[in-house]
């Protein structure tokens, strides 16, 4: 296993998706090559915010060949970096757009996608309203030697998505998400990023919205469940060496993945 150098990148999008492209581009403006980010994670949504409850987000809706997934892809190539960052992909037999997160190699490729399989149908809002759930498939993706899962923003409440990553060989989790503010939610973002590290012994990488409707606080939480970097709730870009000898030390410690006596036998 090896280091990865990582950058998240917390922003406020809005509901244009050229001023948000341009917005990226800015903002990424702050890196270049030099600094030797193997990853660059931007949060759910970047191309587009969700908007109000009634916006119809299939118009909206990109292909991933679109402008936002080429923007990515010229970024990717100048840092020499993967980019991580969320859309609204547009189906080729159209209907209701998916949550997609896209992995965007070095290379300007498109190494991965992963679409939302937990729909924010919660504390009164119904995604599913406007979105499609992916397939039930875990996504893990080589990124600097290590392999790296990817969630989505409420898939943070289903300790079992993480543990399926897991048992797929993950070392990291990403999460790019647009984490709404409210009573309560960032005790729960907190709380609920560090429990994943814990039980998993793994890094939890997670990038948000910031801004007045999310609450921001982008962070990574090492295999311990210490939170050892986060932004506030300010566009930021916050930069972390992830050490997989870290998740090594930690399994070593703390052995409760190999322990297990409760398995999945479906």
């Amino acid at each position: 296993m090896a280091g990865m150098r990582v950058a998240l990148v917390q922003l406020a999008s809005s509901t244009s998706s050229a001023t948000n492209r341009d917005n990226i581009r800015d903002q990424l403006a702050e890196l270049d090559e030099s600094d030797g980010l193997d990853l660059v994670v931007l949060p759910e949504g970047a191309m587009h915010d969700f908007g109000s409850p009634d916006l119809d987000l299939a118009p909206v809706a990109e292909l991933l060949d679109g402008p936002f997934v080429s923007m990515l892809a010229a970024e990717a190539v100048r840092l020499r970096s993967t980019i991580v960052a969320g859309m609204f992909e547009r189906p080729d037999e159209g209907g209701l757009p998916f949550n997609t997160l896209v992995v965007v190699g070095p290379d300007g490729a498109l190494r991965a996608t992963y679409r939302k399989i937990h729909l924010y149908d919660s504390f009164g809002y119904q995604e599913s309203d406007r979105l499609r759930a992916g397939d039930i498939t875990p996504v893990v993706v080589e990124i600097a030697g290590q392999q790296v899962g990817l969630m989505t923003c409420y898939d943070l409440r289903f300790p079992e998505h993480a543990r399926a990553l897991v048992d797929s060989g993950a070392e990291a989790i990403v999460l790019p998400a647009a984490w709404v503010a409210g009573e309560h939610k960032l005790d729960h973002w907190r709380t609920l990023l560090s429990a994943r590290a814990i039980e998993n012994t793994i890094h939890m990488i997670a990038a948000a919205q910031g801004g007045e409707r999310y609450v921001g606080h982008s962070l990574v939480a090492d295999p311990w469940g210490s939170i050892v970097v986060e932004a506030q709730s300010d566009p930021a870009i916050v930069r972390v060496d992830v050490d997989a000898e870290d998740v090594k030390r930690a399994r070593d410690a703390n052995p409760s993945l190999a322990n297990r006596r409760m398995l999945h036998t479906s």
